[in-house]
């Protein structure tokens, strides 16, 4: 039986570590050939091992998405590799500075802004621009549950999800017609080495039981729990899907 995904070229930024890693692995198990791109070169070239050793198909490209040169750059090769591009999993994404709004530095703001959400701006702009030549295309953003509810000590990360979450619902109204889906997952709490720095930086602000406490299903999730949430958008499973911020949260958002 043909995998979900089956001869799909698809496109995953942040894929060296986390939530983009284990959604890498899914996307090749489903039998899509697979670009990993991350501003760690070395990262994605040991997840791209992991997909060739699994029988899969990958190439991999260093690439900081707040530059607009490697993001179109990265869209080029996808194509020039394999022809079109199918579905993009727009996942890179940085944490920022654990600190209060009035103590966030001017710093910090701009640099969580410009990977978080000016980066998945540029994503869009150019794998919306290939997906309507061919006039189809999927596409699943990273927001947060922190993209539909506040939560306290990270004002530029809050910010810059809950602009993710407003940037899928625009672009999915404006390209619903030409075929394309736009949506986003919006984790909560994840295993992944961001939630892992957040805890450190956290500095007695919050703690891991706390992240706990807020699911209902009392645990963190895995990475890949987050992962087959999107390949099920970017699946023809998920064909009458669009605009939705999609809480992936063990419950939390049901509070």
């Amino acid at each position: 039986m043909a995998g979900r995904l089956e001869g799909k070229v698809a496109l995953i930024t942040g894929g060296a570590s986390g939530i983009g890693q284990a959604t890498a692995l899914l996307f090749a198990r489903e039998g899509a050939k697979v670009v990993l791109a991350d501003i760690s070169g070395d990262g994605a070239e040991r997840t791209a091992r992991k997909i060739k050793d699994l029988g899969g198909e990958a190439i991999t490209l260093k690439v900081d998405v707040s530059k607009a040169r490697d993001v179109e750059a990265m869209v080029q090769k996808a194509v020039q590799s394999y022809g079109r591009l199918d579905c993009a999993f727009n996942n890179a994404g940085i944490e920022g500075q654990g600190a209060p709004t009035a103590e966030c530095t001017e710093e910090d703001w701009l640099r969580v802004i410009s990977v978080n959400l000016t980066g998945l701006w540029l994503c869009l702009k150019y794998e919306i621009a290939q997906m309507l030549k061919q006039g189809s295309g999927s596409i699943v953003n990273t927001s947060s549950a922190a993209g539909l509810v506040a939560g306290p000590g990270m004002p530029a990360y809050v910010a810059s999800k809950h602009g993710v979450a407003g940037l899928t619902k625009a672009a999915a109204l404006e390209y619903a017609k030409s075929g394309i889906r736009v949506n986003a997952v919006c984790p909560g709490f994840v295993r992944t080495p961001m939630v892992e720095r957040a805890l450190d930086k956290g500095k007695g602000m919050f703690a891991e039981t706390d992240f706990m406490e807020w699911q209902p299903l009392g645990r963190m999730a895995r990475p890949e729990e987050i992962g087959e949430a999107v390949v099920w958008l970017c699946s023809d499973a998920a064909s009458f899907v669009t605009g939705l911020p999609m809480p992936v949260d063990g419950g939390g958002m049901a509070r």
